[in-house]
């Protein structure tokens, strides 16, 4: 854990980017291990000039390259809920984890509600996206059992997974939502065959059975005892906020599972 003193602790050096990890020495206020390859970032430590945030101190950097103190615009902070501490500064607020690089998280500090937290839309967007929960394909098929030789096979998933999905993060002054939205369905049929469909197909509910599915289908042309098929969402994905917003890249979500494939047995003339 990261302790401060309050507001009167201040960083008093700036953290230099190297073009390879080096760790500085420690001068009793900590160290950081900084690499610019392939994006600069640094794992920062502030050494333990006292208890977490005695007197409702600021976030400590913001220095932006300007000498007076580390630059964190690099790094995220993400509210800790459930957190608190007995004779915690009664000025609104609240504590925040400071994370830099996918494997370094430290903190809790205090933040005031008033303080600028140096964090970018895109980081936090990256926040966002990491917390979408996106279903999973249940396949389904007509004919409901075994497929049929020359006989089309109707392909659909649950409508529900059919949405788009959203999930948020903030810190103080900050909100950025990511969303998710299924763009294509992808269907490995185990015979060497992938059908793509723009929806979620539909099911076959009356009609004739020798009838192609008019949105998402397939027709076997020998029988198996097995054919491994793989249904796959593929997600685009957006986020906004902050007046700005942007893409990344695309998102799946597939499901497994076998069809067996039989030959229909015509009845010979008496």
């Amino acid at each position: 854990m990261l302790r401060l003193a309050g507001a009167a602790v201040a960083l008093a050096t700036a953290l230099a980017v190297v073009a390879t990890p080096v760790a500085l020495a420690d001068d009793g206020w900590g160290d950081a291990i900084c690499d610019q390859a392939p994006v600069a970032g640094c794992d920062v430590s502030v050494g333990d000039g006292g208890e977490h945030g005695g007197g409702g101190g600021h976030l400590p950097g913001g220095g932006g390259g300007s000498g007076d103190g580390p630059d964190y615009s690099g790094c995220r902070w993400d509210k800790a809920e459930d957190y608190s501490e007995p004779g915690q500064p009664t000025t609104a607020g609240g504590w925040y984890l400071l994370t830099c690089l996918p494997d370094f998280q430290d903190g809790p500090f205090w933040v005031a509600d008033a303080a600028p937290v140096p964090v970018s839309p895109r980081v936090l967007a990256e926040t966002a996206r990491s917390r979408l929960t996106l279903p999973v394909p249940l396949i389904s098929a007509s004919p409901a059992q075994n497929q049929l030789v020359r006989l089309p096979t109707w392909l659909w998933v649950d409508r529900a997974a059919w949405a788009p999905v959203t999930a948020s993060a903030s810190v103080p002054g900050v909100s950025v939502t990511a969303t998710a939205r299924p763009i294509s369905l992808t269907w490995s049929m185990g015979d060497g065959t992938t059908v793509t469909c723009n929806g979620p197909g539909d099911p076959l509910v009356g009609g004739d059975p020798r009838a192609a599915s008019p949105t998402c289908g397939h027709t076997y042309l020998r029988a198996s005892e097995r054919y491994p098929v793989t249904a796959t969402i593929h997600w685009s994905v957006s986020w906004a906020g902050a007046g700005t917003g942007g893409t990344f890249p695309e998102l799946t979500t597939s499901t497994t599972t076998a069809f067996r494939v039989v030959e229909i047995q015509a009845l010979g003339a008496r």
